[in-house]
């Protein structure tokens, strides 16, 4: 596919443009020329509470959530380098439990971990922090409980996420989690686990996108179950002037616990590799042990080919 994609600029341009009265363009190049606020043209961030915005040239670029009320904490947006428009949904049909990159399970020690009221289990944050800031990248930093109210921790996590902004048509989110056993778990099979990431509407292939893994299969009936070192959706972007293809792709690390860890995939939008629902038995890991997890999430332009997916997560398993 050989496709001319306008720029951001371009992008932003057109949508003010496409906003005026008839006859009021001549002022979409004004709007251009406006100065930004010194420091605002890379990537600047701040932390409210319980939430830390990071923003690209003074637009989102994601924002980690983690306020108390919430089932667990979760990334969104994830905005895409040349719309602007977020690559994932915080909520959308069917399912709209599923906020657009999250880390949860269900059926750990019979607590649920994933969806329903929180009375059913709860990954509370308690030490939300941001970390490093430079020009181009960020680190959020999160220690969890995985507990139900009033009671002690069944699990905690410590989360490292570092999110960089790599070119115009690149950006990812590296993702890297201790998980560890308070008391002695038992994760029954599930297909609610384990990171996971649901994509805008307009990449899926229910809106004529596609989804591939990184043997090259398309679509739900060839890539759910099978083992794959990535994911990704992507497709033409809706409601925007121009043509702009873009895609978002989940990478699974090869040193993760699972080796060749088959798929959980749905055309309407979900990827995770998910251990839990192809095991024979049930997953056991004593108190006090610790499991270590990495994944990555990158946003990119074009189709993953001309993005180069598999050199990308290649150099990623070597670093």
């Amino acid at each position: 596919m050989s496709l001319n994609h306008p720029t951001r600029r371009d992008v932003l341009k057109g949508l003010f443009a496409a906003a005026l009265p008839w006859g009021a363009a001549a002022g979409v190049e004004a709007f251009a020329q406006i100065k930004p606020e010194p420091g605002s043209e890379k990537l600047t961030a701040y932390q409210e509470g319980p939430q830390i915005w990071l923003r690209w040239a003074n637009h989102p670029l994601t924002s980690y959530r983690a306020h108390p009320t919430q089932k667990y904490p979760y990334l969104y947006p994830f905005s895409g380098p040349s719309s602007g428009l977020s690559l994932t949904s915080e909520t959308c049909v069917p399912y709209p439990h599923h906020r657009s990159v999250f880390f949860a399970c269900d059926r750990v020690n019979g607590g649920n971990y994933w969806q329903g009221p929180v009375e059913l289990g709860q990954i509370v944050s308690k030490g939300l922090r941001l970390g490093e800031v430079t020009p181009q990248s960020a680190e959020i930093h999160d220690a969890c409980e995985w507990r139900r109210p009033g009671q002690e921790p069944v699990m905690t996590d410590t989360r490292r996420i570092a999110v960089h902004v790599v070119s115009d048509e690149l950006r990812w989110i590296d993702v890297e989690i201790q998980w560890t056993a308070v008391q002695d778990v038992t994760i029954e099979k599930t297909n609610h686990a384990l990171f996971s990431l649901r994509a805008a509407a307009d990449l899926i292939p229910w809106a004529g996108g596609t989804l591939e893994n990184a043997a090259g299969q398309q679509g739900e009936k060839a890539t759910f179950g099978q083992p794959a070192a990535w994911c990704t959706f992507y497709n033409q972007r809706s409601g925007i002037p121009g043509t702009v293809v873009e895609g978002v792709a989940l990478f699974n690390h090869p040193l993760n616990p699972w080796k060749h860890c088959p798929w959980f995939t749905r055309d309407y939008g979900f990827i995770s590799p998910t251990p839990f629902f192809f095991l024979d038995k049930p997953w056991q890991l004593g108190a006090g042990k610790s499991v270590q997890l990495r994944f990555r999430v990158v946003g990119y332009t074009r189709t993953p080919k001309e993005a180069d997916l598999p050199e990308i997560y290649k150099a990623w398993t070597r670093s």
